[in-house]
């Protein structure tokens, strides 16, 4: 089924909000409020009043059409327009022409003259009566949906609104993991370098003559460089912040993705970490997992 009333993912949206929507029909007025919270799935908290308990499902399924995370607290009301009634008067027509009868019978037995008007009849008990109006849920259902959509467009202009902010927000902090990226990319070659020039002092201050062509020196040397390589953790981490950009831009929910994707940024980051034995690159990894963790705070509020 198409929703008449279809999202629209111009921008990250974010899972907080509040919407407000009214509709009016026949002397009633249907309100409906709704405010969301953080919650990595769908929990719709709904509150319907007993006389439209039945609309339930179909509030929901209206709901899921357009929300897919967070707490969402649904409160559906109703009550009198204003200048609307909820009472109107009903007149118990057989009832009257009974007392009729009977008034005339009884005028007949008594030998009584005299017209019998229609304010004889209104002054008996029953003719007239108030009755209350009932709700008829298939009636007013289109009513409900109306002032419900009206709620959620709402809330989805204030969600908007939130994941611009939380868009800025991580699109800056991106920049400074890209930046510390390249930063990684240029040291990393010199790292090699660095541990031979270590490793020829260490041995001469022990005494030890070695030739710049020692076999052994350039074994350990090729050992270290094969443990230490962090290209393909680079290629990895670049390709996992070109999709956290891109899904920016994408045209849904993307929470859950972007979750995922800072996992795996945290996952080549502590591997680099690991691997890089240089107080420089060191440095940088402690700067990136520091972003990572803010990045990590932000997204649990992106829808």
């Amino acid at each position: 089924m198409t929703p008449v009333f279809a999202p629209q993912w111009a921008i990250m949206r974010s899972m907080t909000g509040y919407g407000r929507g009214e509709a009016c029909h026949k002397g009633f007025k249907f309100a409906v409020e709704l405010n969301s919270v953080n919650r990595k799935q769908l929990d719709v908290v709904l509150s319907l009043p007993p006389e439209l308990a039945e609309l339930d499902s179909r509030v929901r399924e209206e709901i899921h059409e357009t929300i897919s995370r967070g707490r969402l607290n649904v409160t559906v009301a109703w009550h009198r327009a204003e200048g609307g009634r909820h009472n109107h008067l009903e007149v118990d027509e057989g009832l009257a022409k009974s007392y009729l009868t009977e008034i005339r019978r009884l005028q007949k037995s008594l030998g009584l003259s005299g017209a019998i008007g229609i304010e004889t009849l209104l002054r008996q008990p029953g003719i007239i009566r108030v009755a209350d109006r009932q709700i008829e849920v298939e009636g007013v259902w289109p009513f409900v949906r109306e002032a419900l959509r009206k709620a959620l467009a709402q809330l989805v202009v204030m969600r908007k609104k939130e994941g611009d902010h939380l868009r800025k927000d991580l699109a800056g902090r991106l920049a400074l993991l890209e930046k510390d990226m390249i930063s990684i990319r240029k040291l990393a070659p010199k790292m090699v370098e660095r541990y031979r020039e270590q490793l020829r002092k260490r041995v001469a201050e022990a005494g030890v003559s070695l030739a710049s062509d020692d076999q052994h020196l350039s074994r350990e040397v090729v050992l270290f460089a094969d443990r230490s390589d962090i290209t393909e953790e680079l290629t990895r981490l670049q390709s996992h912040l070109k999709q956290f950009r891109d899904s920016f831009d994408a045209k849904g929910p993307v929470g859950r993705v972007l979750d995922f994707l800072v996992q795996e940024l945290n996952r080549e980051v502590n591997t680099i970490g690991s691997k890089a034995n240089a107080a420089e690159i060191t440095s940088l990894v402690v700067n990136m997992k520091s972003e990572l963790e803010k990045i990590r705070e932000q997204i649990q509020n992106v829808e």
